[in-house]
């Protein structure tokens, strides 16, 4: 039988386990709401939200991803490897990508003050007005595992 030192260690991984998933969830929870919140013009703000983990990225991505879900897989893999007590970023260095959050639209390539029909509320504002009810909904999901 397991002296009390034993049951104490296996309930700190476990713990620790939990916490690790637990974070895991609610970032790529919110990372992936934002990306799909992103107007899509051409798709170039939406490609390039980027996660990472101590430091936030630097630099634009090339590519288009219109539907995000390129976008999400990367930002999988990133929120993958955290955990709890991570700090993780998720960055768009887009020269114009704050407009859009302030509900600028995108004219082409150029983006005009006014409202943007896709995102009127923003994209990081409007899910940082979630983060309760994704953090409830994923105590939930992890409490019937």
């Amino acid at each position: 039988m397991a002296g009390f030192a034993d049951q104490v260690k296996a309930w700190e991984r476990k713990t620790e386990r939990k916490m690790d998933l637990t974070v895991r969830r609610i970032a790529f929870r919110m990372f992936s709401k934002i990306v799909l919140k992103t107007p899509v013009d051409a798709g170039r703000a939406r490609s390039n939200w980027q996660a990472s983990i101590g430091s936030a990225a630097t630099g634009v991505v090339d590519t288009v991803d219109q539907s995000g879900t390129a976008t999400i897989a990367q930002i999988e893999v990133i929120v993958a490897n955290m955990k709890a007590g991570d700090t993780i970023y998720l960055a768009n260095n887009l020269p114009y990508i704050r407009k859009l959050e302030e509900g600028g639209y995108m004219a082409g390539p150029k983006v005009v003050n006014g409202h943007s029909s896709q995102a009127p509320n923003g994209m990081v504002a409007l899910t940082i007005q979630e983060f309760q009810s994704i953090v409830s909904a994923i105590g939930i999901e992890l409490s019937i595992q």
